[in-house]
Order: structure tokens, then sequence, then C-alpha cells
């Protein structure tokens, strides 16, 4: 520690923490400390229990812990009408509500929210929880006045709330996106936005589940910069990711987990480098193919809106996608890959231009409708959309059954049910583990495999991922990436895959094509569009 450097003081304490649902231990014998004014880390797959660890640590109510306690070191206002909470490094301050001292106080968190006291109100409302895939958006109202409407209820003066969420904006890199409407933006805009609405909040401590798990990594830096910069600024931050390297550069120290149980602790970068020891690379196999399925000529997609003008989402697209190949569409938020992608998969008309796909040895087009148009080819057209769905009320056996569009025996259903479990994967003991729980029971990428496995359960001939990573660790990647590449063989598919994550469409893909503003700029070798995107583009707004 440099001369005149404070020292940090202790601000959370986890301590042998147990989360049981029905049996099952979610969580199993979690201690840790986290400082003030540090990034602290939960690192591990899928599945392994971050999401419901950094419930437990919010407070909310499902998530209280089976044994075991969370500690939150405070500075606390002594007035027992006011009972506001600092950081600890605000000891022997007035506080800013009263003027009354405060004091560093240690609360048993969870045992103060059970007896109702103002000082556990307090700490809830001073933790600003950013959740993973959640677009908690007024989808009717421009983005600046979602902020507004988030400094509202954070009790700004009306006076000051819109030059603060300007600031705020400023801060995510969406300033150019202050009057267009929070529906309109793309799912990465739409997450920067959220992470300005947790920032109105003003909290004293910022949970974040997986910040930048769904971002394109140009977009990603850039939330990385806002995070890092707030840890300058002394805001406490708790991050949950199965990315090693975002773990390693957000925060100082970290924990990983695996199925519950804590298995390493210390420096973050250590921590990552534990993590990856499991991890194996693919060998590359790209293949060259030249019989196409899906042809594209001078395809457009204009639209038109009030508050934006004409929109220019697709602006004369040219490429095929051949049978048999794994094909990649890349670029950053907004470019209009997932346009694009709509299109292919009849659920988006073109403005302009020729799409058709091949149906055995007939072209069908896109652009006529009905059944004997594009109603011919979307049987044999499977899509995974980034905002997937289950059915929270069906078991997940019940939900991969529910995808098949014909009835089959039950003995051969549950063949299928299994196999595709596997070719997502889930390992055997997984399999028996998860088969006859339900959706809300599973952690985010559990879920995201289960609706990967629903897109297969139809044995399509063209298959659309949408973000297929997007919620994957790197280990939970590999197993994806080869059951992607084992159906593409079993089954003669074809895939075509938007994604954010270029390591994966690297690793997966027999070609790519880079989208930006709306048109193709690079297609060919995954590798050499990777280079031209990491060269060519910019956040968005800069």
């Amino acid at each position: 520690m440099n001369e005149g450097e404070k020292k940090k003081e202790l601000f959370l304490k986890v301590d042998n923490v147990t989360k049981v649902f029905k049996d099952r231990h979610t969580l199993d014998g979690i201690s840790f400390e986290a400082m003030e004014g540090e990034g602290f880390g939960i690192l591990g797959k899928s599945g392994c229990g971050k999401s419901v660890l950094m419930a437990l640590i919010r407070g909310i109510p499902e998530y209280e812990p089976t044994t075991g306690s969370v500690t939150y070191r405070l500075a606390v206002c002594q007035n027992e009408d006011c009972r506001w909470v600092e950081g600890p490094s605000k000891d022997g301050s007035a506080c800013e509500k009263c003027g009354s001292p405060m004091k560093v106080e240690e609360i048993d968190y969870w045992s103060a929210l059970n007896a109702g006291e103002k000082v556990a109100r307090n700490i809830y409302d001073r933790i600003s929880l950013m959740h993973q895939r959640t677009f908690s958006l007024y989808g009717e109202q421009p983005v600046i006045m979602n902020i507004i409407e988030a400094l509202a209820e954070a009790n700004v003066p009306p006076e000051k709330r819109q030059m603060m969420a300007f600031r705020l904006l400023s801060k995510v890199k969406l300033t150019h996106r202050v009057a267009h409407i929070a529906r309109d933006i793309s799912g990465g805009e739409k997450q920067r936005c959220v992470f300005a609405m947790c920032l109105a909040k003003q909290p004293m401590f910022f949970l974040a589940d997986e910040p930048s798990g769904t971002l394109d990594p140009i977009t990603a830096q850039a939330v990385h910069g806002v995070i890092s910069n707030e840890v300058r600024r002394g805001l406490t931050i708790l991050i949950t990711s199965h990315w090693p390297e975002a773990v390693a550069e957000l925060t100082e120290n970290a924990i990983l987990l695996e199925r519950g149980k804590m298995t390493a602790s210390g420096e973050s970068r250590n921590v990552a480098d534990k993590f990856m020891e499991s991890f194996e690379a693919l060998p590359r196999d790209r293949r060259k193919l030249d019989n196409p399925v899906i042809k594209m000529e001078g395809v457009k997609k204009y639209y038109y809106t009030f508050d934006r003008g004409l929109i220019r989402a697709v602006d004369g697209v040219s490429m095929d996608v051949c049978e048999g190949e794994i094909f990649g569409l890349v670029g950053v938020s907004g470019s209009g890959k997932t346009t694009a992608f709509k299109m292919m998969a009849g659920l988006v008309n073109q403005s302009d231009g020729v799409l058709a796909v091949r149906i055995d040895d007939e072209w069908v087009h896109m652009k006529d409708v009905g059944p004997d148009g594009r109603g011919r080819a979307t049987p044999y057209i499977s899509m995974l959309h980034q905002v997937y769905s289950l059915y929270p009320s069906l078991n997940i056996y019940e939900n991969l059954h529910s995808a098949l569009t014909v009835e089959l025996p039950s003995d051969i259903v549950a063949m299928k049910v299994y196999g595709t479990l596997k070719a997502v994967g889930f390992t055997e003991g997984e399999i028996d583990e998860i088969l006859y729980t339900y959706p809300d029971m599973l952690s985010e990428g559990e879920r995201h495999r289960i609706a990967f496995a629903r897109a297969l359960m139809t044995d399509p001939k063209v298959v659309l991922l949408d973000e297929p990573t997007g919620t994957a660790d790197p280990l939970t990647r590999l197993e994806m990436a080869k059951s992607i590449r084992s159906a593409r063989d079993a089954l003669k598919q074809t895939y075509i895959i938007v994604s954010h994550d270029i390591d994966f469409i690297e690793m997966v893909c027999d070609r790519a094509a880079l989208m930006r503003t709306g048109k193709v700029i690079d297609l060919g070798d995954p590798t050499d569009v990777v280079n031209t995107m990491k060269e060519v583009e910019t956040p968005m707004g800069d």
C-alpha cells in the first residue's frame, strides 16, 4: 500500500452459507469477504449457483439462506428514526439525511430483514441489482425517459433529472439513442440502458449478474470500462460471470463455484486461471461447401418510424448459405444482423430483393406468403431466439415433448428427449437430475440449453441460432460447439448463427459475414472476418 493510500475496510462477510431447494444443495458452505470500494467476482459455469448466491446477498425473500449468515459492515446513522447507511469509510461523518453521527455497525442482514428493522430496509434500498438478460424498460418511452423515471424513483429532484440522465447515458455510451423508443433499440443497447437505470439509484453496492454476457466484444469492453470507472470512484461491486476474463479484468478478488461448492478463492487472475484448467480447444474443421440452400440477392428491409424516420436495417445484402454449412453473422449491436436472420426464418418480410430457401430441389421465395409460398419452407426451419421462453408450468421433459409437431410413441419421445439433452451438453447425471424439474429451478444457462434442445426436437433442415452462447460458460460453449457439429453431420443440418461471441464464431463456423449499418462489409473465413470487425468497429456511440 502506497504512503497516503487509505486502507480499504471490510464491507461484506458471507459465512458458511448453504441454500437447499427441495433437497437439492444449490449452495453448500460458501464463505468469503469483500472490501469496500473493490470489485469482487463470483466465477463458475452455468448452474453452479452464482445467481442464487447473488440473490441471497441482495436479500430477495425466496433466497433466504438455509444455514449461514450474510453480514454487512456499514456506517449507520445513530438516529433510530433514520438509520441511513453508507460504506464503513463514512464512520464518524454526519448523516446526509438527518445530520446525526454515523457509526460502524455489523448488521446480520437476514436476521434484520426478518425482524423488519429499518436499517435492513435501508441496506436493501441502497443495493442495485442488474439481472442477467432482463430488459426491464418502459418499451414505449424514449430511452432518456427510462433513465428519468429511474431517477424519479431514486427521489432525485425534478430539476436535476434531465442533466443526470444525459450523464448516465454518456457513461454507458448511449447518447446516440437518447430520443429513440426503448423497444426499438438492440439487445445490447437495452442492457446498457438498464445499466444506466441501476446507476441512477446511486447505489452503495452494485450487483451485476453477467453484465456483459450477451454483448458483442466491442460493446462489452465499453461496459467493462464503465464498471471499472465506478469502482475507481469508490463503488463496491459484486459481479457474477462465467467468463474468466471478465472477472479477472473487473475484480480484485474472486471465488470459483462448482455445483454449489466453493473450489477456489483469492486474486481474480488466479481464480480465472484455475477455472480454465479444464478448458480444451476444439480442433478446427472448416468445410468448403458449394451447394446453396439459402440465397440472398440485393435484400433490403427498411422501416419508417415517427421518431427515427427511415431506418435501413438491411440495405442491399447479397450472400449464399450452403447446405451442411455452419454460417456465422457477426456485428455490433444495431448492425442489422438479427433483422437479416429473421428474414431467413420467414418472420420478417423483405422490402426488396430476392431471398429464397431450397427445399429438396425447389426454391421457395420467402417474400411469397401463405402455404404455397414460404409456408412450404418454414416447417423445415427452426429458430432459437435470443429472448427465448420455456413453459414455466411444464417440467423439462414436458417442455421438450411439447416441441414435437407429431405424436410419437412414448418410448421414442423419451429416447429423443434424452438424446437431444446430451447433444446440447448435459451429462447423464445432470439429465437424470433435471428431467422432471421445472424451468425456474434451473440456472439461466441451463434454461438456455433446454431452449436450444427444443429447437432441435423437430429435426429441422435449417437451424437458426440467435446468440446461442449468450449465457453459456466456456466449457458449456465448447459442448454446444461439439453438439452443433455432431447434429450437422448426423442430421445433415445447416446452421446459421448470429452471435456477439466472436470466439464461438471462430470455433464452430465454416464461414462468416460481418454486417455494419445494414450492409455486409466482409464475408469469408471466420478468423479474417473477426479480425476485420476488431479493426473497423468501435463501441456504438463513441
